[in-house]
């Protein structure tokens, strides 16, 4: 799942060493829940597709949707978050959360496809809402030099949510799914227990006594088309929009396509997923060692690369092997989202807000990419649906290689 993850640019407030604690322990919980809800779409893709006997362009509506409110929110939420500050913000975007996985309590009644898509937009407001607020939040509450390794620690507590997401997935939804295939009752209780659970935390961030920063930055911004005269930015959101685009595509139809590959049901299939973002939890800690080693751009290189062949490899066999090299994706994946947005910040300091903002809504490649593979499944086969994310990874190589260089264009 992919993090906002921002530089530490320089705003007001002070913060007391004794109020780390319990700060960082309600942003931990806050990434899990993030990490958790968002994978549980990679579940709901085979369970819609399935239980509304859709398509798979119509199945990756899920993806869309939610990743499309990037595109439309993360800068409008940047705004939210300078005006109510750090801590109100993230309990809003838990609320908004909460209004999105009760709708699935009605949406399940009437058992139609489009509220649930109505329902899933909601929810991604909170969730914008949420990375927008925390993210920032967690770079400055503490002393400057240590702001990475926050960030990596709380990025894998929501890498263990999405690595517990196709579990609970597999066991609350998919299994009591093989059940009642014509309705979509599966999804009611997990989904208010999961909005019992937001409206609890909103109270508890609500009456913690977190520390009081201000969320105005002091960087000047000059004219917003300024920033894209700088080379590594400009190729860095494009960088940016096809990684989590190849992400979330391989991501949503793995069930699928585990299912097809080892002819086994998708409940079953779905647990295997689990694996693809555990993946992702391990090679972050991995990561975070190996980029003090080696440059970053030779690491990106090289993680784009070996995503390519492990691809190439898994759509030309068959069986475990197809299976567990498309897992291994996951692996490569872990380091990318957080090293092209700090190369693509490299000499912009001045534009950071405009260009964090610009980075944000790059996100919306996983909706843009998923739903053009749910198509390419539709009219052909999962092998040339395969080669899109594997061109986002060409591209991702290219950043690696030379896109990241920061000359200004002329």
């Amino acid at each position: 799942m992919a993090h906002i993850p921002v530089t530490s640019t320089p705003m007001n407030g002070t913060v007391q060493q004794q109020s780390y604690v319990p700060a960082l322990s309600a942003l931990a919980v806050l990434y899990f829940m993030m990490g958790l809800i968002t994978c549980l779409n990679d579940t709901l893709v085979p369970f819609f597709k399935n239980t509304f006997h859709l398509t798979y362009t119509q199945s990756a509506l899920v993806q869309f949707y939610f990743f499309f409110t990037y595109g439309v929110m993360s800068i409008p939420a940047g705004s939210i978050v300078e005006k109510f500050g750090f801590k109100r913000s993230m309990v809003f975007g838990f609320l908004v959360a909460a209004m999105g996985t009760f709708l699935f309590f009605p949406a399940s009644l009437m058992h139609q496809y489009y509220l649930f898509l109505a329902a899933l937009f909601i929810l991604a407001i909170g969730i914008v809402l949420l990375q927008v607020a925390a993210n920032p939040y967690i770079t400055i509450l503490g002393p400057a030099g240590t702001a990475s390794s926050r960030l990596t620690l709380i990025q894998g507590i929501g890498s263990l949510g999405t690595t517990v997401a196709p579990i609970l997935g597999s066991w609350l939804i998919l299994d009591s799914a093989d059940q009642a295939q014509q309705t979509s009752d599966a999804v009611r209780l997990p989904y208010l227990g999961i909005t019992a659970l937001l409206v609890l935390i909103a109270v508890i961030v609500s009456r913690l006594k977190l520390p009081d920063i201000s969320a105005r930055s002091e960087n000047a911004e000059g004219r917003g088309s300024e920033i894209f005269r700088f080379r590594n930015l400009k190729f860095g959101v494009i960088a940016l929009f096809c990684y989590v685009g190849a992400e979330v595509s391989i991501g949503s139809f793995l069930t699928n396509y585990i299912a097809d590959k080892l002819t086994v049901s998708e409940n079953i299939a779905n647990s295997f997923v689990a694996f693809y973002w555990g993946g992702m939890l391990i090679g972050r800690f991995l990561g975070a060692g190996l980029l003090k080693l080696s440059r970053p751009p030779l690491v990106l290189s090289m993680c784009a690369l070996s995503a390519v062949i492990t691809i190439l490899i898994s759509i030309n066999s068959a069986g475990t092997l197809a299976v567990w090299s498309m897992i291994a994706v996951g692996l490569f994946n872990s380091i990318m989202f957080a090293t092209i947005f700090s190369l693509s910040l490299t000499g912009v300091e001045k534009f950071a807000t405009k260009a964090s903002g610009w980075l944000s809504a790059a996100i919306v490649g996983g909706a843009i990419v998923s739903f053009l593979q749910g198509w390419l499944i539709d009219h052909y086969s999962w092998a040339i649906a395969f080669i899109l994310p594997m061109i986002c990874y060409g591209f991702i190589l290219f950043y690696g290689l030379s896109g990241y260089k920061p000359a200004r264009n002329a």
